[in-house]
This record gives C-alpha cells, sequence and structure tokens, in this order.
C-alpha cells in the first residue's frame, strides 16, 4: 500500500512540476518489468531497447500534458503505453513475433511463475508452448505470473472487465497446461 501511494505521489509531482528526479524514481521503479515485457514480444534486445525507451517518452509526455488527468494507478498507465507502442510497433514492421530460446539470459529476474521451474529446458518448453497459444492468452499469463501483477491491473491495463480477465486466464492456463501434457506424453 506505500508503494502505491508513494507512486501517486511521485506521479502527481511529474504531473505538476515536470519533475525528472520524480519521473527518475518511476522510471527505475519500471524500468526492468516494461523493458522485459517489450523484449518477450519483439525478440530483439536493441528493438526491445528502443521500444523501451520511447514507452517512457510517451508516457512522459503523457504525464505532462494531461496534468488534470487523474492516474489511479500508474502500472496500468505504462503498461497500457507499452502495449500500444508495440502495436504500434508491429503494424510498421508488419511481420510475426518469434521467440528465440535463448533470449531469455537477456531479461533478468523472471518472477515467480520462471522461479517455479527447475531447469532451462523447462523454462523453454513452457515458452515455446506459450507461443502456441492465442496473443490473448500469452499476454495475460505474461501479466499475471511473469510479471506478478494483479486481477485488477491486467484488467486496466487491457480495457477489460475483471471477470473477462479471470475467465481469459482461466482458458488460457488450461490450454497451456494442455500442451505442456501433450508434449510430456510425447517424451
Amino acid at each position: 500500500m506505500q508503494a502505491h501511494y508513494t507512486e501517486k505521489k511521485l506521479v502527481l509531482r511529474v504531473q505538476e512540476y515536470k519533475d525528472t528526479e520524480a519521473f527518475g524514481k518511476l522510471y527505475d521503479l519500471y524500468i526492468q518489468k516494461i523493458y522485459r515485457f517489450v523484449f518477450l514480444k519483439v525478440s530483439h534486445k536493441e528493438e526491445a531497447e528502443d521500444i523501451t525507451s520511447e514507452v517512457f517518452l510517451k508516457t512522459w509526455n503523457y504525464l505532462t500534458e494531461k496534468k488534470d488527468t487523474r492516474i489511479d494507478s500508474f502500472s496500468g498507465l505504462i503498461y497500457r503505453i507499452a502495449r500500444n507502442t508495440l502495436v504500434d510497433f508491429y503494424r510498421k514492421k508488419n511481420s510475426r513475433v518469434e521467440y528465440s530460446l535463448t533470449m531469455f539470459d537477456d531479461i533478468g529476474d523472471r518472477g515467480s511463475f520462471v522461479r517455479a521451474v527447475d531447469t532451462n529446458q523447462e523454462i523453454a518448453d513452457v515458452f515455446t508452448a506459450l507461443k502456441q497459444v492465442k496473443q490473448e492468452y500469452q499476454e495475460i499469463i505474461f501479466l499475471k505470473y511473469i510479471e506478478e501483477l494483479s486481477i485488477a491491473e491486467i484488467s486496466e491495463i487491457l480495457g477489460k472487465k475483471s471477470i473477462n480477465v479471470r475467465v481469459t486466464l482461466h482458458r488460457g492456463m488450461n490450454i497451456l497446461k494442455k500442451i505442456l501434457s501433450e508434449r510430456e506424453n510425447i517424451y
């Protein structure tokens, strides 16, 4: 609760005074999370770095230009901006995202979902299986289990009702589990 309150204070300082120091603190809190989110979508370090910096620039511009807009959740705002920036990137690039199995060395802390997996091969299997589910499921599973966001935060980011996020997450996890169990039966 204290962290959320601190974020709100920092956002207000940025909105009212264009406080670069406050924005720097928000940047420090979210840079690794946003980079990881972007990197898993584009699979190239340089592109992920460029997109991540663009996300923070757009966030700064949004906060300083929309001084009267109330920001309930900074995480919801920045993930929504990241998601929209990725959509713009895909439109420009007009290509399908492919995940490299060696890319996971670059994304830092992987959250509790991945920490539960014992070996690199198992991690690769999970991410390979995750590629096989619909993009909508991938995104919600990523936000919930890798970024460890709440259902409320995910619903705000995606612009969906909480119940829809829960149902989509449940369906996505069932499909992912089915894919993983089928792979296990093959070996």
